[in-house]
Parts: C-alpha cells; structure tokens; sequence
C-alpha cells in the first residue's frame, strides 16, 4: 500500500507508438530469441516521490504464426520519470506497439524545502 502525507495528488498519463519495427525489419519484428525494447519517459512536473506507475499495452500488432510473448513493465520509477521496457522471446514476432501509461502520486506544495 502506497499512502501520501498530503492531499496534492497528482495524476499524469500518456500514450505512444513504443516500437514501429515492422517497417525497419527491427529486432521485435525480424529477430528471434530474447529482444528487448526500451524508452524514456519524463513526467511534465516531478513528484514529490517516486510516484506508482502502471503500463498496458493499448495496440498491439503481432504475426499470428506464433505464440503471443510480452513483458511489459515500468522500471526505474524516479520522480522525474521512468523507463518502460518491452521483451519477448522465442519466435513471436512483434510489428508494433503502442502503450498507455499513467503516474499516481505525491506531489511538491509551497511549504516543501530541504534543510541542506
């Protein structure tokens, strides 16, 4: 359980083609084996924490010739953003994918300062 200590929540999401890889041979498409893909992703205003992070797949474009394999994650949450990573494996062939994306947390107010 995440718990805040204030009331100023913040809330930001996006959305954003991941990988195109279909049009490049790229390796989700044209590889096989362990691939992985990665991106960056900056909030707009930085948390007051590493705010919770959840990622989903909002398109999809697989060949259907075999299994369906994804791992898709957010990693390395800070306040000022995160990665989302991208894996599969074996012989799926992934075309493209696009990925929704939304940050919950604590945000900075006026009387926040550090004491160095």
């Amino acid at each position: 359980m995440k718990r805040f200590r204030n009331h100023m929540i913040g809330v930001e999401q996006g959305d954003f083609v991941l990988f195109s890889d279909f049009e490049t041979d790229g390796v989700m498409w044209a590889g096989e084996g362990e691939r992985r893909t990665r991106a960056h992703v900056d909030f707009t205003e930085s948390f007051r924490q590493p705010p919770a992070v959840q990622v989903a797949p909002s398109m999809w474009d697989i060949s259907n010739e075999a299994f369906a394999r994804l791992d898709l994650k957010a990693e390395e949450i800070t306040e000022e953003g995160f990665m989302i990573t991208c894996s599969t494996w074996g012989d799926t062939k992934i075309a493209r994918m696009r990925v929704n994306w939304m940050a919950i947390g604590e945000l900075r107010y006026a009387d926040d300062w550090d004491v160095d």
